[in-house]
């Protein structure tokens, strides 16, 4: 169980990782795809500036038409600048934009390779418990949404199992027998908490399984509470 446990932790981790490597490599190939997109723009001024050095380089052109002719490409200029930064704008929007795709289609697929990965773990569990709430004044046990009953004895091992689970803590037998009885460890014996142990797995195994496998129908008798369909016999 605590092996399951770690390595639910490790897949959790692993997988932040990925999706922490993977943004961050994504931001940075799309911001150098960026730096090299707008760097090797021609620049918006330059046909500007070649109708600028036109004027001052042929100081002849002083004819109505040549006078007009340079106004037109001048006016080209200025409508070739702002299509330029209009092109610029759009870049930078889609590049934002296919980032952000990027980084969301990461997201979901680091999400789906951890669900199903915790499918798996669920799968190779049997029962997944999600909440277990001990009673020890009703001696009942609410295991996800199932409720059973049990003795005394088995509440307060169940209980001081809870309590050291809680604490990160392996008890052994003896450990367990001196808890409920209130004598020391060395005076107790490793076989008596088995003993114990070996009572809670009955008494809730057995409730687990009517439960979940095995159906009991008033006056007819009993079948199991399972789809047909998953049954295979060898």
């Amino acid at each position: 169980m605590l092996a399951t446990i770690f390595s639910a932790t490790d897949a959790r981790r692993s997988s932040m990782r990925i999706v922490t490597l993977g943004i961050g490599a994504i931001v940075t190939i799309l911001l150098g795809a960026a730096l090299l997109l707008f760097v090797n723009l021609p620049d918006a001024n330059a046909f500007n500036a070649r109708v600028e050095a036109l004027f001052v380089e042929n100081a002849s052109l002083t004819s109505g038409e040549d006078i007009r002719l340079l106004e037109i490409l001048a006016q080209s200029g200025t409508s070739f600048s702002d299509v330029l930064a209009s092109y610029r704008s759009i870049i930078f929007v889609l590049l934002v934009f296919a980032t952000a795709l990027l980084v969301a289609c990461l997201v979901f697929l680091v999400a789906l390779v951890t669900v199903n990965r915790r499918m798996s773990e669920i799968e190779r569990a049997g029962i997944q418990v999600s909440s277990l709430l001990i009673s020890r004044e009703q001696r009942t046990v609410y295991l996800n949404n199932m409720e059973f009953k049990l003795t005394e004895a088995a509440i307060e091992t169940l209980g001081i199992l809870a309590e050291a689970r809680m604490d990160e803590d392996v008890l052994s037998g003896a450990q367990i027998e001196a808890m409920i009885s209130g004598r020391r460890p060395d005076d107790c014996d490793e076989a008596a908490g088995a003993t114990r142990i070996k009572r809670l797995r009955d008494a809730l195994g057995n409730q687990i399984v009517s439960e979940l496998l095995v159906k009991t129908i008033a006056r007819k008798g009993y079948m199991l509470s399972i789809d047909k369909d998953v049954i295979r016999m060898v």
